[in-house]
């Protein structure tokens, strides 16, 4: 859909199963499993343009998604990054809601739905409990309106918690007002913890969700400023082992057993000539005697020294690689990993 996968997690059926053992519970029959199943659904396809919001604006940022992911909580769009600037992130957190609003308006233009609205709680009750067409528009006018609410508390993940990072940024910057966001959000998930506990255990997962989410952004961004105006050159490995294309499996494995090094650049005449992965030495590990060159990656990438180290977090995300060779005036220089890079942030955690 517009150029971006849409995977549905396996555990989404589990909230399927939900469904229907809810519908038991009330006595339901199976017109009305069914006509659950299909408002959850529908539902669910209106998290998906919410989601697609958020990706096709931040699309004209050049910000691209990698996919959407429907999960029993909702739908997570998976951008390379959030954007920098207050007034961007202002507009793809707001883009999401803002469908959800447009799904709204258009029930309420197409379908009478001001004529629900005005009846008595009898008979919405009767309206909602009856599974026809009528009781199945309203469910989703309603749905949608809860998803605008939801999702604009100010409180990370959600996004009113970016639209409240990125009005906070623009008097104290990013990373203090991502600490303010990302602590609501946190006081939010023991809130709806102990709502789970009490009345719906279902709220429990999400509060997890919240939790975990608002607590990894807060750690994201504080490492990110870290890095900022630090270069490869101040965190790449220089004594590292380079192996030869004709080196064998084995002689490449003693290297590993006895030290810590998992991935290695092999060079041939002075030239980087291939990457081998620690994920090709397990693999081959059964068939030691076979040649470097038989296992090694000769398409890789190469940085710069000079690259900044924001950039190259953003390309690990991107190409889902840790290791990648460095190369300074296009003569090899050395390495740069994840782990070293982790290395240099703890350091410059405690330097600070």
């Amino acid at each position: 859909m517009a150029g971006i996968k849409i995977e549905v997690h396996w555990t989404f059926s589990l909230l399927l199963l939900w469904v229907v053992f809810l519908d038991s519970q009330r006595g339901g029959n199976l017109l009305s499993a069914l006509f659950n199943i299909g408002f959850v659904l529908v539902l669910f396809f209106c998290v998906v343009l919410h989601e697609l919001g958020h990706a096709l604006t931040a699309r004209k940022f050049q910000i691209k998604t990698h996919q959407i992911t429907l999960l029993p909580i909702g739908g997570v769009a998976s951008l390379e990054k959030m954007p920098e600037k207050p007034g961007q992130e202002l507009l793809v957190a707001l883009a999401g809601p803002a469908v959800n609003v447009v799904i709204a308006l258009l029930l309420i233009l197409l379908f009478p739905i001001t004529k629900y609205l005005s009846m008595d709680q009898a008979g919405i009750e009767l309206l909602l409990k009856t599974p026809n067409f009528q009781g199945f528009i309203f469910y989703l006018f309603l749905a949608n309106a809860m998803l605008v609410l939801f999702n604009l508390i100010p409180a990370f993940p959600m996004d009113g918690g970016r639209v409240l990072r990125a009005l906070l940024a623009y008097k104290m910057g990013r990373v203090k007002a991502t600490a303010i966001a990302s602590s609501l959000g946190q006081l939010l998930a023991v809130f709806f913890f102990m709502l789970g506990v009490l009345i719906n255990p279902f709220l429990i997962l999400i509060a997890f969700f919240i939790f975990i989410s608002a607590y990894g952004e807060n750690k994201m961004v504080k490492q990110t400023s870290l890095l900022q105006g630090h270069t490869i050159k101040e965190a790449m490995l220089t004594k590292i082992t380079l192996l030869h294309p004709d080196n064998t499996l084995q002689e490449v494995i003693d290297v590993v057993l006895a030290g810590t090094e998992k991935d290695f650049v092999v060079m041939a005449h002075e030239k980087i000539v291939g990457v081998v992965y620690h994920k090709d030495i397990i693999k081959h590990a059964h068939t030691p005697s076979i040649k470097v060159k038989e296992i090694m990656q000769a398409s890789f990438k190469t940085l710069e020294a000079s690259t900044d180290l924001v950039q190259v977090m953003e390309m690990i995300a991107s190409e889902k690689r840790n290791f990648f060779p460095v190369t300074d005036k296009n003569k090899f220089s050395g390495a740069i990993d994840l782990t070293n890079i982790s290395e240099f942030i703890l350091l410059r955690t405690h330097a600070s």
